[in-house]
């Protein structure tokens, strides 16, 4: 069964830390708008406190993250067991965005590892802490982290990650405004 916790404890930042893949959600306010689930994985995640948490978002195709976050703020953040026992973690909260040059932006970067593409951090403030029993997730094995995003954004430099995000990330599929160092 299900149960809800006042705040990220100590054992669940472990348990938390360990996994090598969690997916992000939201929604625009628009009933026809798109809703949008996003894997992420890598040394992107950071627990910040017991009612905060933060990742760093790496250059995409999409930018409906950052677009419904602009928005509205909704977001959960979800992990799954699919090593041990099982187990589902859910984060819902406040998201706001913090590009490069944002007065938290180097406080936040400091906390990661030097990731080449990196064009903002999600940082949450979780309202909502909860678990699930994960029964139906299935056992998978976890083989290496890849390294294809940070190989292309070393080709691209960063003058071509500048047009890439030009190109990729000034809108949501639904029109709503993406980065807003490309969005003016």
């Amino acid at each position: 069964m299900g149960k809800i916790f006042d705040e990220i404890s100590t054992e669940m930042r472990e348990w938390i830390s360990a996994q090598k893949l969690f997916f992000v959600s939201t929604a625009p306010l628009d009933a026809t708008g798109h809703i949008n689930c996003s894997p992420k994985g890598g040394d992107a995640f950071r627990v910040l406190g017991p009612h905060e948490v933060a990742y760093a978002d790496q250059t995409g195709s999409g930018i409906e993250t950052v677009a419904h976050l602009r928005e509205n703020g909704r977001i959960v953040i979800m992990f799954c067991a699919f090593e041990g026992g099982p187990k589902i973690v859910r984060l819902h909260g406040q998201g706001d965005v913090i590009e490069p040059g944002e007065p938290d932006f180097a406080g936040l970067q400091s906390r990661f590892p030097k990731l080449i593409g990196v064009r903002a951090f999600i940082r949450v403030r979780v309202t909502r802490i909860a678990d699930s029993c994960g029964f139906a997730v299935p056992l998978y094995a976890f083989v290496a982290p890849r390294d294809v995003l940070d190989r292309h954004c070393e080709k691209l430099g960063p003058e071509g990650l500048a047009e890439y995000r030009v190109k990729k990330n000034r809108a949501s599929i639904d029109g709503l405004p993406g980065l807003k160092s490309v969005s003016n």
